[in-house]
């Protein structure tokens, strides 16, 4: 028998070609659907919502100071984080907005920290109190402690039959890696400042467990915060708080249905019951006519709106959001940015008081004391208002110095004044593990320093020196700002972190409230009667963010994104051709199908 063979190149060249085919097959879908939304959204008009809107809320994601999209390319996808600035503003307009009846919250994870939860309750609770109807739902596999605080102010809370709950108070478990570092054969250099013993980020390094000093403030500080969120819920759910320490305490509270028994839920029930009972709150027949916006959609749509509108009404109180590590460039608080911001704030003569809201644990020193100057010079010309959000510390606390007021939640963590270095010895894991040996010639007693090479005595002297006089120029600064004697600062000082309502306690802060009550003191005390306010960073809605965001709806829901939830309706035609891209990126090896695609109308 002959044995039958197969060209290489007879599989190669048809393969090859189909390729290309398909390539430039999905090149046309994609642009064909992009330009289709690009004239869909240039071609739209803006459409009033009806009489009998609901705002429809989902708090499942990662809250920001800052609203942010950002295009990811490899997914056709949008990561999407709301500011909230943004879901501040969206409720405060929709108070007075005709056309929103009431608004539907679905839970369903919710990324922020305590302060930010506590802003958005409060927010959520001054909506509640302008007659709007609010419902709220938590489903998903597990329900919070955190989704259980911030939902207990709503009156109309239910959650789905069978759900985990979570309420067993705060808890934390910090990773130590002196063992780890130990057996790689490497030794970190830790240099603080004088008496800084409650400067505990660098114990991780150090030792196996938590230092007395570390143990005393982190136990004061989940006490103070786990007594905040005691206090809040028990006000609106009408239980003492010494009961829920011992639910807590007991574990009572393992389900939706025992938290209904103590009233944390009005009743379970399943979504199709809640869609029916926001259809009754509208008087409608159906369900399915339901007219759902999205919240975040509304928020963000009529919070740009508004910039573009006060950008041309003359702005007066200048609001500037400063959230994450803080660096002299990159992706976070950087100093290029917010003191430039701070600098444009301050040369504007229509700007009477400037609000600055900082959200950060610390960073660079360099960074900071840029932005601090900043401050200094924008506080003698109109006054700088701070309010912290989830935490301000080190670095975080430091820019806020300047500031005449600060605000703060009870629950921010603040403070942490005090510096620190770490400069890791890896010589011995080069020798022991990798049998690399390191040699240097130099022409000065410190002119080889590296990692490679354990500090002396005499050059953590010279180190530490620097820290001491980093420390000192903190303590000065903070002793400057808040009028107090050095000493006493100090006293408060030394690494250690406070709650905001500590904080306020020991003069670190002036007032407790969130980032409304910080603007509405800024805007009094600049005697403005109808506040303007203008936001840094500007912001913008990138026409490609939005395309992507209205296709990102079409995977999400595998439904029309014509859905009166959404701002800008994408044709019918166009979903289909969305939908034939998805299935391509589906496609893997060798295909048997049509070459073409059959449609009879």
């Amino acid at each position: 028998m002959t044995e039958k063979r197969f060209s290489f190149w007879k599989i190669f060249w048809p393969t090859f070609t189909a390729i290309i085919i398909a390539s430039a097959i999905y090149a046309l879908i994609f642009f064909g659907i992009i330009g289709a939304i690009v004239a869909s959204i240039s071609n739209k008009e803006t459409e009033d919502n009806s009489p009998k809107t609901i705002l429809h809320m989902k708090l499942d994601g990662v809250i920001a100071e800052n609203s942010s999209s950002k295009f990811n390319p490899s997914s056709l996808s949008i990561e999407k984080k709301i500011g909230l600035s943004d879901i501040l503003f969206g409720l405060e307009k929709a108070k007075s907005d005709p056309n929103i009846k009431g608004l539907y919250i679905e839970f369903n994870g919710i990324n922020c920290g305590i302060s930010t939860a506590k802003e958005i309750r409060k927010a959520i609770g001054q909506f509640q109190k302008s007659g709007k109807f609010v419902v709220a739902y938590t489903s998903g596999e597990m329900i919070s402690q955190k989704q259980l605080y911030v939902t207990s102010i709503v009156k109309e809370s239910y959650g789905f039959p069978g759900t985990m709950v979570e309420f067993l108070g705060l808890g934390t478990e910090p990773m130590f890696f002196k063992n780890t570092l130990d057996l790689l054969g490497v030794e970190m250099q830790v240099i603080r400042g004088r008496s800084n013993d409650f400067k505990s980020a660098v114990e991780p390094f150090l030792y196996t467990k938590m230092s007395d000093s570390s143990r005393l403030q982190t136990s004061q500080l989940l006490q103070n915060i786990w007594k905040e969120l005691r206090c809040d819920i028990a006000k609106d759910i009408k239980i003492d708080t010494a009961t829920l320490s011992k639910i807590a305490n007991q574990a009572l509270v393992t389900s939706v249905e025992e938290a209904v028994k103590f009233h944390f839920f009005k009743a379970t029930k399943y979504k199709d019951e809640i869609l029916n009972m926001l259809t009754q709150k509208v008087n409608i027949e159906s369900s399915d006519d339901l007219d759902l916006l999205a919240f975040e959609k509304y928020a963000r749509k009529n919070f740009y709106n508004q910039q573009i509108s006060n950008n041309l009404s003359k702005p007066n109180v200048a609001i500037i959001l400063a959230e994450g590590g803080i660096s002299v460039d990159g992706d976070e608080l950087t100093s290029n940015n917010i003191a430039k911001y701070l600098r444009e704030a301050r040369l504007d003569d229509n700007i009477k008081t400037i609000v600055l809201r900082v959200n950060s644990p610390g960073g660079s020193a360099l960074a900071s004391d840029i932005i601090w100057r900043e401050v200094v010079l924008a506080n003698k010309k109109k006054k700088v208002i701070v309010s912290m959000g989830d935490v301000a510390a080190s670095g975080g606390y430091y820019i806020a110095t300047a500031a005449s007021t600060i605000f703060a939640e009870p629950t921010t963590i603040t403070g942490s004044i005090g510096v620190f270095g770490i400069i890791p010895y890896t010589g011995k894991f080069f020798q022991d593990k990798l049998g690399i040996t390191f040699d240097n010639i130099k022409t000065n007693n410190h002119a080889s320093l590296s990692l490679n090479h354990k500090l002396s005595s005499e050059e953590l002297r010279i180190i530490q020196k620097q820290v001491d006089k980093i420390y000192t120029d903190f303590l000065t600064k903070v002793s400057e700002g808040r009028k107090m004697n050095i000493s006493r600062v100090h006293q408060f000082a030394r690494g250690r972190v406070w709650t905001g309502s500590d904080a306020k306690k020991i003069g670190l802060i002036d007032e407790l409230g969130g980032l409304n009550e910080a603007i509405a003191y800024a805007a009094k005390k600049a005697k403005i009667e109808k506040i303007i306010p203008r936001y840094w960073p500007e912001k913008k809605i990138e026409p490609m963010e939005e395309i992507f965001s209205q296709l990102e709806d079409i995977k999400e829901n595998n439904t029309s994104i014509s859905e009166k939830n959404s701002t800008t309706k994408i044709p019918a035609n166009i979903q289909k051709y969305y939908a034939e891209l998805l299935k391509l990126e589906t496609m893997q090896g060798i295909q048997m199908r049509m070459p073409f695609s059959l449609e009879i109308h």
